[in-house]
């Protein structure tokens, strides 16, 4: 059956969809994740489309291959009995066609629809049932789950769950298997009248794909099927698929209308196609395939056979001789979206070659329209005609002059396809906007606009979605508050309050859910609403048949100018019976002016100027600027000339240079004459030789402060490196920081000269490479940086490729590759690539990055970890993005209450900062528009139609400062009244230049950036004002530069020896190379440039002139790359603590909340504070541009106002604020006030009137002013007495009061000075001011207006041409997002376009697509970006040496006597110590130490210790021990953390057992100490289990196999290595690895019974030996006892199995090795004839071999090696090679030898010590090789030095002092709970002075110590005996001892053994026993009380608990 395979499923496919779900419900943001099985039926989401095919050209195959297959035979059952078989009815008798069913009610269930069925048998009817929607397509032919579920709408019948089964009972009679997809033909709606009429075709993929293939007209542009009527084919159906239900009341017209187009969706987000697009493969343009018209989609046709989600396309373009390769999402709707690199939406770029066939696609047959001749001559305007709903008829005649663009039809499109979140829960009463309501918003939206302005498609899109907002609002809340997460509700919520983008307030929406708007109210609604703007918006709607028609009447009243003030035609034809169709026709000059240009791409734009340069069409506008002038411009200049007898090269010809160069693009240098540098204006400059050697002429306030580090860079560096290391410590081992050494890095810049040397200079300047070891910064010069550095051009290839292949041949450096302004070059490289094959000049540099950064070579280099540097990150936030959104780190936000935690000495001034100082109305804002610079501009632009707006804007500003300079000269007379031909704003400009560096006595002057794009108006505009500036003799005031990216900076000599002076640079070949170094040179900057790439700024620029910057490219990165040359950093101090400066986060890339809300605005409008105000308020502007430059224009106010026309679209609370007059006070002392009214006047007054009076002006530059403090204008010095009348919009009488009296208000410090010269460094002044911004009028109001959140419009706008909107049904960016919240919504509502790099970067069946090791830093423009990323490569770099290197205890040995060093035994060069000299030498029993330089010395004849030298240390001494950081060396010993490749199979990853495979054996054994059998536990891994012999495989343990002595392998180390550890199971160095080199050793872990778990988890492959559960509370001293005497039973055992085996017993191995868990590396010394003794890092391995080859090394009962020490050597160069004394830390020891001497076992501390001594009373030789050192680390966790002393009664460990650790026997005392030996321990050693009085600090006089060594405390000296008969002992004839110390005696302590030893009178005995009875037996068995008195109370005991068996002591004097 058709639809038998309905429900199955495929196990791995449902696992498969399983698995997604569940990950991408984990991951998803988005409203409602897809379910299950959703997924499993319905067609995966189709991505965008990036080749521009049609969605069938993937199915040809799959239509072929079933088309040319014969039809399956299929045979009907017969139908029951009695059943109707009449065509057209069902079995049950009730007939279902439409035209009887048309008019009947319909009983629809919810979720189901109507759908018209096509009898095979009756050809011309159509059946009516009822369908499911879940089992339809959507309009873009996808989501049709398979199966069927349908009803009978004649009987009733309801459930047929089978296609089959539903087409017998409506009695189709089929002659081939019964599918959905062949019969159910149509949508079915109700029109007006309420009748069911045929709908539009439902859109099954292949089926009517293949139907509409078989159409042959393809010039009709479509095919028109049998059963599809002429008039339906292409127009959009009057209804959405399942929009309604039976019982809806929502009426069919004010349903949306739909375009049978499949749209694409992406992440369940939607982008909206054009219609009817050709294929941009195809040869002709003009002739579009029929298969690209209705390309649909739906389910497979065969169950295993899928699509893939590339074989759709849509957006295509539109057939238009200009158009551009279509854009892949023209979601997009805006202007500032109309070409993307040449690739942008569909629009036509002045319309060169139209054929007649062009625009057939879209036209009906027979409808055309002829453009008239001459229209362009005729109307000086390119008409703009705007497609709208419906067909536009075919064009005829000269489509040149006609330009067509599809915007607002895709913007039509998308508001009217919902979201998929409201289609797929069943029926919805959410519906899209109807036609007739978006003509008629568009009406209200044309309406409100400006004469200036421009619509923008944006305005319009929000429009739409609020209005569908307002109407759905309840539907809406319904569907998103249970699924939006708690996170994003209220920045993803509707808005409901706020006011539409646009639409004015007066307007109010028609309520369409309550009275839906038809068709025929539509015409005269729209007439109505057009009537308020008078003949602004003209209707053509009434007795309009077509569009055709319409045009053609638009087209004649055009060229018979009835449309001369209209500025928009909207064409609505409205006939019955028939869609609603429209289309908008932009007639105004502006506007189409401003929509063509719109058009172009940036680049294209910039070609276009440079077209109209080189072929001179913009040389009539040069001559007629200069011709406005009183007298000709060139022949002023020509008289103002200093040496009139020299020619004027531009006299003598009537074409001038600058108009002859205009036709070149290049920039020649500008040549400057010696000769005119004497000049009238410059007779107060000396020239720049006299000002380089004077000395009194410098100036003390000047300093560059550029090369500093802020607080706020290092919090950021840090934060970078913490998110570095969150990488590395992830569980996906993307990052090994453990591994590297070192650190590299490539700083890849955009390509620009300035950009790249600024760079170098800042990575010199930051001693990063000296930090690296890149350089020595010594003997390098800067040059060498350069190798750090490269520009993003061709060159850039060659450094990325040996930089890969250096990342793969050195895996040990971390390569860091930092992308710097990464949003320049984001373009992809397989469409460049197809760019340059097409085209023959293409950008060499596009791209790059995708080419270099995103190469499979980057991508997986495990050690290249990528750092994306930008100011505006939003075109790297999308929903196919490659970085991950925790990899993001942005800026802290300067509206975050964190900002003072950085005590920042500067502030940021960005965007936010320069957009509050237009609202803050109490100053003149730092930001704002030349009214007078626009009126002019705009009259040249309606006289010269035909040039680039660039052109003329430009021509007349560089005019403008051309007048300006020969009327700030003072040498053009004052007759020719220069000032009415330029503008107040450049003329305070040019004024302020000239006149600062006159302040200053080292001539320091400000920077003014003129910004043009196009290089070569730049270069024009660059000679064009040199000549002026040569002419005038002005060319040592300032200089002009040329700033071209592709060039190196040029300054004049004289110039660059000012500037070497200020910064005191030697070096005579020294040239500035960026712009920072320009600090303080007067001049004018030519910034030149399709983008700025990066290039900072000084801190002396003061003015930021963008008048001429393009107003087309409305996207948030393009206007904020421009608003951000102007970003500053300002002193803190200037900013007052109480009152933070509001801003927007949208508009700097911050990373808090902001903390600025309306009621702080408003708080600060009524303090008329700026958010510049400083602390102390100015009354008074004391320097020359302080106030109005031309004051006595104020006096005009009340004139202004009346004469003055007030802009259209300006509100009236900002007109009466610029119409005022400001108040005198000005935030910052320095600042600069200017007067606004300027701003106030309408375009069309008179240049004239805005200087009544210049006369004023002419005194301006000839006098001086007296006040002082700012940095612009001079002002005339009876500023203060003028009465200013108050004008008719005053509303704040006390400004005009203050502005009236200035100088009485100021304060003391800023009183007027006497006039003189150098009134203080202007530059000084001005470094704590932003710089003013000029903005283009129609950017200014964009910029500042604001949207309905409350945010500037601009930051709702396209991110970056580069991607798209997902969805017009976003929500706005709110004003509180952070930019966290910021990136989030990028990611969810932006699409990579095709020519961005990030669109190929998504994977079928993944949500993220991110690289692991992909960082990006954003943050406002021009705050220290770079800086902060230089110093996270120095902090980077230090953490791996960092981690490279270990804290080494580093300290002397102590108590060295000199005399003891001067005889030498053996030779220094002897390999192995002699048995017998040894025994010769005497043993050394003085501590050396250093950790133990807080205990007894050991009493030595002749050796005295300085008491003074030890000074007694506190428990956690060893925390504060001296270490030294030292790398590790290639040798060392590594704790958990270290995992290489090597160390795999070492640390248990070995492939050949499993990791956790351990066995668990006993060890039983019997030692007499321990007076019981004791059963030990060893956890051996599998593959160590040889190492072991058990009784039988798997069986019991025996034994620990041990060599032979005779054994000797090179790869092999003999003795067992035993660790005792606690507490370090993670930072304990147990990977012996290295240390080892790879030899085969056995180590064993010693750890306690409770850590066994947790050492076993962290060393899976280690041996352990746990010890008893007893031991548990035991100290080093039990630990060391145990494995000592586990070997020598061990031995026993080995020596016994090899006696089995035949072998001598005598020749097993006797030795072990004792390490401490700390020994890190070790060394060995080496004698060098000419450096004499070197210290070098050797293996353990190589020093255990060398000790084990000592060919008499059986005869030593211990060996060890010395402590390193940094000045172990230096002291002593002939050091004795071998020692005999006491030994610690890493032992030797001969188990067999010092089998009768063991540890004690209840020793805590001095474990070592006490077991030496008795070694060698013993008579055993002790050896220590001083060639060898063991370097110790600090270790601060764990180990058996931690001991923790606590009361019984609690945990929590308490302050105890060592009194209470003992008390008098059976008292009531605080018990403690810590071992008694520790506690006894603790006592002695901090009770010397009350236990041993004599003993302190009488060395002479020792303690005497019976076969134990205890510490008394450093003051007390210990002289150690053994009692053992045969003991070696020192000499103690006549030595008097102050104590005696008997520790737990034996039998070999007798009174006879006692009596041999004399006492001082007084001397203190202490006796220590386990128990009291034992202690009486001592006392009386050695006789104790006839020279000894005791007392009662001298009996104490530890302050134990008697179930913990206290110790107990005696102690008693001497008698």
């Amino acid at each position: 059956m058709g639809n038998s395979y309905a429900g199955q499923l495929r196990t791995t496919r449902f696992e498969e969809v399983l698995h997604n779900s569940i990950e991408a419900s984990l991951r998803s943001n988005t409203v409602v994740p897809r379910p299950v099985f959703s997924q499993l039926y319905l067609e995966t989401e189709q991505p965008l489309a990036h080749d521009g095919r049609t969605e069938n050209d993937d199915e040809d195959e799959e239509v072929g291959s079933e088309s040319n297959s014969p039809p399956l035979p299929y045979q009907m059952k017969p139908p029951p009995e009695g059943c109707c078989t009449t065509d057209g009815f069902c079995q049950a008798g009730r007939d279902l066609r439409l035209s009887s069913l048309g008019s009947d009610p319909s009983d629809v269930p919810p979720g189901f629809m109507l759908v018209g069925v096509r009898c095979p048998s009756l050809p011309e009817t159509l059946l009516v049932c009822a369908v499911d929607r879940r089992f339809l397509p959507d309009e873009r032919g996808h989501n049709a789950l398979l199966g069927f579920s349908g009803n009978c709408m004649g009987c009733g019948e309801k459930g047929f769950r089978y296609f089959t089964e539903f087409s017998h009972h409506i009695n189709l009679k089929l002659s081939t298997q019964p599918k959905k997809q062949k019969h159910l033909k149509y949508h079915l709606y109700r029109n007006n009248q309420g009748v069911l009429v045929k709908g539009a075709p439902i859109c099954w993929r292949g089926h009517d794909g293949r139907m509409r293939q078989t159409g042959s007209s393809l010039s009709e542009g479509h095919a028109v099927s049998d059963e599809q009527p002429p008039n339906m084919a292409l127009t959009r159906p009057t209804h959405t698929p399942g929009s309604y239900t039976a019982g809806s009341a929502v009426d069919p017209v004010a349903l949306p209308q739909i375009a049978d187009v499949p749209h694409q969706l992406t992440n369940g987000n939607h982008a909206a196609p054009s219609i009817t697009q050709p294929p941009l493969n195809q040869a002709r343009p003009g002739r579009p395939s029929a298969k690209g018209s209705h390309a649909n989609a739906g389910p497979p046709k065969k169950r295993h056979k899928g699509w893939s989600p590339e074989s759709s396309a849509n957006n295509l373009p539109e057939s238009t001789a200009k158009t551009p390769p279509s854009s892949s999402a023209l979601s997009t709707l805006s202007l500032s979206s109309v070409f993307t690199n040449g690739a942008r939406s569909e629009t036509a770029a002045l319309l060169s070659s139209l054929q007649g066939s062009s625009l057939t696609p879209l036209s009906p047959p027979g409808l055309s329209v002829a453009i008239p001749d001459q229209l362009l001559h005729t109307c000086r305007l390119q008409p703009v005609i705007f497609k709208g709903h419906g067909p536009l008829p075919q064009l005829t005649g000269n489509a040149n002059e006609v330009l067509l663009s599809s915007l607002l039809r895709s913007c039509y499109l998308s508001s009217q396809t919902l979201p998929r979140v409201y289609q797929h829960y069943g029926p919805s009463p959410i519906q899209p906007l109807s036609t007739e309501m978006q003509i008629l918003l568009t009406v209200y939206y044309l309406v409100q606009l400006g004469p200036d302005q421009v619509p923008l498609i944006e305005d319009l899109e929000q429009i739409f979605m609020r209005s569908w907002r307002e109407s759905h609002l309840s539907e809406i809340r319904q569907y998103q508050q249970p699924q939006a997460p708690a996170s994003q509700g209220r920045h993803y919520g509707i808005e409901t309050t706020s006011t539409l983008p646009g639409l004015p307030q007066h307007l109010s929406l028609p309520p369409q859910s309550q009275q839906p708007l038809t068709p025929s109210q539509l015409p005269w609604l729209a007439q109505l609403a057009a009537s308020s703007c008078g003949e602004g918006v003209v209707v053509l709607g009434e007795k309009i048949g077509s569009l055709a028609q319409g045009l053609q009447q638009m087209f004649s009243r055009l060229m018979e100018g009835r449309l001369e003030n209209t500025n928009y035609v909207v064409v609505i034809v409205t006939t019955p019976g028939q869609e609603t169709q429209s289309c908008v026709v932009v007639t105004g000059k502006h506007q189409c002016r401003a929509l063509a240009e719109s058009m172009y791409s940036p680049k294209e734009g910039l070609k276009e100027i440079n077209q109209q340069l080189s072929t001179g069409i913009a040389q009539e506008l040069i001559h007629y600027c200069n011709s406005q002038q009183d007298g000709d411009l060139d022949s002023l200049l020509d008289s103002a000339t200093v040496d009139s007898s020299e020619p004027s090269p531009l006299s003598s010809s009537p074409e001038s240079a600058e108009e002859r160069s205009l036709k070149t693009t290049h920039s020649p240098k500008d040549t400057n004459s010696p000769k005119d540098s004497h000049t009238q204006c410059s007779k107060d400059l000396p020239s720049p030789k006299e000002r380089v050697s004077s000395p009194k002429d410098t100036c003390s306030e000047y300093s560059v402060e550029w090369r500093e580090v802020r607080p706020i860079q290092l919090a950021v560096a840090r934060k970078l490196l913490s998110h570095v290391c969150a990488i590395a410590d992830s569980s996906t081992q993307n990052l090994d920081l453990g591994s590297f050494d070192r650190v590299s890095f490539l700083i890849l810049v955009p390509s620009s000269e300035v950009t790249f040397q600024q760079t170098v200079l800042h990575l010199w300047n930051s001693g990063v490479l000296q930090e690296l070891g890149g350089l020595d910064q010594e003997c390098v010069s800067q040059r060498e940086a350069e190798r750090f550095v490269v520009k993003m051009d061709q060159s850039a290839q060659a450094r990325l490729d040996s930089l890969t292949q250096e990342a793969q041949s050195n895996s040990y450096t971390l390569y860091i590759l930092v992308h710097d302004h990464a949003h320049c070059d984001i373009n992809s490289l397989c469409l460049c690539l197809l760019f340059s094959a097409s085209h023959s000049s293409s950008d060499s540099g596009l791209g790059l990055v995708d080419q270099l950064l995103n190469s499979r070579q980057v991508r997986d280099a495990p050690n290249i970890l990528i750092l994306h540097v930008t100011s505006f990150p939003f075109a790297l936030q999308t929903q196919y993005t490659r970085i991950s959104p925790y990899n993001e780190i942005h800026w802290p936000s300067a509206f975050s209450n964190d900002m003072d935690l950085y005590h920042e000495k500067t502030r940021y001034f960005g965007v936010s900062e320069l957009l509050e100082t237009t609202r803050s109305g109490s100053s003149l804002p730092l930001m704002r528009h030349d009214s007078s610079f626009e009126s002019m501009a705009s009259a040249l632009e309606e006289r010269f139609s035909k040039l680039h707006s660039a052109v003329i804007r430009t021509t007349v500003l560089i005019q403008h400062y051309c007048v300006a300079l020969m009327a700030a000269s003072g040498r053009i007379d004052s007759s020719h009244n220069l000032h009415k031909h330029t503008s107040v704003e450049t003329l305070e400009i040019v004024q302020s230049l000239l006149t600062a560096s006159q302040q200053c006595p080292a001539h320091h002057g400000h920077m003014v950036l003129l910004r043009i794009p196009s290089l070569a108006l730049a270069a024009w505009a660059h000679r064009r004002l040199s000549r002026v500036r040569r002419q005038l003799g002005l060319e040592e005031s300032f200089e002009i530069i040329l700033g071209n990216p592709n060039q190196a900076l040029n300054i004049g000599q004289s110039f660059t020896d000012q500037i070497k002076t200020w910064l005191k640079i030697q070096d005579a070949d020294w040239v500035p190379q960026t712009y920072l170094e320009l600090e303080a040179l007067p001049c004018i900057l030519i910034l030149s440039g399709a983008e700025p790439l990066g290039e900072s700024l000084p801190r002396s620029l003061k003015y930021c002139d963008l008048r001429v910057i393009s107003c087309s490219y409305l996207q948030r990165t393009t206007l904020e790359q421009e608003l951000g040359l102007a970003a500053y950093l300002v002193r803190a101090e200037s900013r007052p603590p109480h009152n933070p400066a509001p801003g927007s986060d949208l508009l700097e890339s911050d990373a808090e909340k902001l903390s600025s809300t309306d009621n702080e605005e408003e708080e600060g409008r009524e303090n008329r504070d700026s958010p510049l105000s400083s602390s102390q308020q100015v009354q008074s502007c004391p320097d020359s541009g302080a106030l109005d430059p031309f004051p006595a224009q104020s006096t005009t106010s009340p004139n202004v106002s009346q004469k003055g026309t007030m802009d259209a679209t300006q509100p009236p609370s900002q007109s009466q604020t610029q119409l005022q007059p400001q108040p005198l006070s000005f935030p910052y002392p320095q600042a600069t006030i200017h007067q606004p009214q300027v701003q106030s006047y309408s375009q069309a007054q008179p240049i004239s009137q805005l200087q009544p009076q210049p006369q004023i002006q002419s005194q301006s530059l000839s006098q001086t002013n007296s006040q002082t403090y700012t940095q612009t204008l001079p002002l005339h010095q009876s500023l203060a007495q003028m009465q200013i009348p108050p004008p008719q919009t005053q509303p704040h009488p006390p400004a005009q009061s203050r502005r009236q009296h200035p100088k009485s208000t100021s304060s003391g410090s800023l009183s007027p000075r006497a006039s003189s010269p150098h009134q203080g460094c202007s530059w000084a002044r001005g470094v704590s001011r932003p710089p003013s911004v000029l903005l283009p009028r129609a950017l200014y109001d964009i910029i500042t207006a604001s949207d309905s959140s409350g945010l500037p419009r601009c930051s709702s706008f396209l991110p970056h041409m580069s991607v798209a909107w997902a969805s017009s049904f976003r929500p706005l960016l709110s004003k509180m997002m952070t930019c966290t919240e910021q990136s989030l919504y990028y990611r969810q509502w932006t699409v990579p376009r095709s020519s961005h790099m990030d669109s190929s970067n998504r994977t079928e069946g993944r949500s993220d697509n991110f690289h692991p090791r992909r960082l990006l830093l954003s943050g406002p423009p021009q705050v220290g970006k770079t800086g902060a990323y230089l110093h996270f490569l120095g902090i980077l770099s230090r953490m791996l040496i960092r981690l490279m290197e270990v804290d080494i205890y580093d300290e002397e040995d102590i108590n060295y006597s000199a005399q003891a060093e001067g005889v030498l035994y053996h030779p220094p060069n002897a390999s192995w110590p002699n048995p017998d000299i040894m025994r010769t030498m005497p043993f050394d029993y003085t501590i050396h130490d250093a950790k133990y330089d807080d205990i007894s010395s050991v009493y030595c004849p002749g050796f005295t210790p300085s008491f003074e030298g030890n000074p007694v240390r506190q428990e956690d001494v060893y925390l504060r021990r001296r270490t030294a950081r030292i790398k590790l060396s290639k040798y060392a010993a590594y704790n958990t953390y270290h995992h290489c490749e090597q160390c795999h199979q070492y640390l248990g990853f070995n492939p050949r057992y499993q990791m956790y495979e351990t066995t668990l054996h006993a060890f039983t054994f019997t030692h007499l100490l321990l007076g019981e059998e004791i059963q030990l536990y060893f956890i051996i891994p599998k593959s160590k289990e040889h190492y072991f012999s058990f009784s039988q495989p798997g069986g019991q343990l025996e034994s620990m196999r041990l060599p032979l002595t005779s054994d000797w392998t090179p790869d092999c180390i003999k003795s067992p290595i035993f660790t005792p550890t606690t507490g370090r199971h993670e930072h304990g160095l147990f990977n012996l690895y290295h240390a080892m080199d790879g030899a085969s050793h056995l180590h064993i872990l010693v750890v306690k019974e409770y850590e066994m778990a947790v050492y076993k988890k962290y060393w899976p492959n280690h041996i352990m030996l746990v010890l008893p559960t007893v031991f548990n509370g035991a100290g080093i001293g039990a630990a060391h006892f145990l494995i000592k005497e586990l070997s020598y039973h061990n031995l026993e055992l080995e020596r016994s199995r090899r006696l089995e085996g035949g072998a001598p017993t005598g020749d097993v191995w006797p030795f072990i090795i004792l390490a401490d868990d700390s020994c890190v590396m070790w060394n060995a010394v080496e004698l060098d004839a000419r450096n004499g003794s070197v210290e070098h890092a050797v293996s353990l391995k190589q020093i255990l071999q060398h000790m084990e080859a000592c060919p008499d090394l059986a005869h030593y009962g211990l060996c060890g090696i010395r402590k390193w020490s940094s000045r172990g050597l230096t002291g002593n160069e002939q050091r004795e090679p071998f020692s005999r004394g006491l030994l610690h830390d890493f032992l030797l020891l001969n188990v067999d030898r010092s089998q009768n001497v063991q540890y004690d076992q209840n020793r805590f501390t001095c474990h070592d010590v006490d077991f030496t001594l008795r070694l060698h009373s013993a008579g055993l030789l002790v050896c220590g090789f001083n060639s060898f050192s063991v370097m110790k680390k600090q270790i601060a966790i764990g180990g058996y030095r931690t001991f923790i002393i606590k009361t019984k009664t609690t945990d929590v460990p308490t302050s105890v002092g060592p009194s209470q650790y003992i008390c008098a026997p059976d008292s009531k005392h605080l018990f403690l709970a810590t071992p008694a030996q520790l506690l006894l321990e603790k006592y002695l050693q901090h009770t010397r002075q009350k236990l041993f009085p004599l003993s302190t600090k009488n060395y002479t006089h020792p303690v005497l110590s019976v076969d134990c060594y205890l510490n008394l405390g450093p003051e007390v000296t210990v002289c150690f005996v053994s009692s053992r008969p045969h003991s070696v002992n020192i000499s103690t004839t006549g030595l008097l001892f102050s104590g005696l110390l008997l520790c737990f005696v034996d039998s070999f302590v007798t009174p006879g053994f006692l009596k041999k030893f004399t006492f001082l009178k007084g001397a203190t005995l202490c006796v220590i026993s386990a128990d009291r009875s034992s202690l009486r037996q001592t006392v009386g068995r050695l006789e104790l009380e006839e020279e000894w008195r005791f007392r009662l109370s001298d009996e104490f005991q530890t302050a134990n608990a008697k179930e913990d068996r206290p110790l107990f002591f005696l102690t008693g004097k001497h008698i």
